[in-house]
């Protein structure tokens, strides 16, 4: 039983490891709102840049590239319409940014349960043993404790980074968000005023 609480413990952590290092490669800021674009963005000036915007956009695949793509292929449409489909676009987005963040959360309520389950099952096989050998050997107790405590530590060890990372994606996928409405708000804004 205690080698498979283990197991399940590094099995936990590796996963755990895993999507730390994905999302923190995967939501890097400019991975997602890419300088290039956002320097497009300042030297757009009129309807009449949109094929250098849209080259940049498709040139720096991104969720606010794709937004602002999906923006310029619907300028035709009325303003409220390409509103509702720029929102309807970015929920899918955001989704995709939180993409394994629901696994960290997971972990960090898991792998404490599990540490506490492998001293549970290790205090359950000490007190057995000591049942049968009695009182004797206090040292052999002590190291027993000692060793089922670790499971405890470990579950810890593993919940402690996925919790701190779990916050800091979601904050940060929070952020990126707030920053792309800002800039396709800005982007619809000015294009409707200018058709005005």
């Amino acid at each position: 039983m205690d080698i498979l609480i283990y197991v399940l413990l590094g099995m936990t952590s590796v996963v755990g490891l895993t999507f730390i290092i994905e999302r923190a490669l995967a939501l890097r800021w400019g991975k997602v709102v890419p300088p290039e674009i956002t320097r497009a963005l300042t030297t757009y000036k009129s309807s009449a840049d949109v094929k250098a915007l849209a080259g940049v956009c498709e040139k720096k695949s991104s969720p606010l590239g794709r937004l602002l793509l999906l923006a310029l292929e619907h300028l035709d449409w009325p303003k409220d319409d390409s509103v509702d489909a720029l929102e309807a676009a970015a929920r899918h987005e955001i989704v995709r940014l939180e993409r394994g963040l629901v696994v960290l959360e997971i972990i960090v309520g898991i792998a404490p349960l599990l540490g506490l389950v492998g001293t549970i099952a290790g205090m359950m096989a000490l007190f057995g043993d000591l049942g049968q050998s009695g009182l004797n050997d206090a040292a052999r107790l002590a190291k027993g404790i000692a060793l089922i405590l670790n499971a405890t530590l470990i579950g810890l060890l593993i919940a402690i980074p996925s919790l701190i990372a779990w916050s800091y994606f979601t904050k940060k996928v929070e952020v990126l968000a707030v920053e792309m409405e800002a800039i396709c708000d800005e982007f619809i804004r000015r294009q409707y005023a200018e058709k005005k």
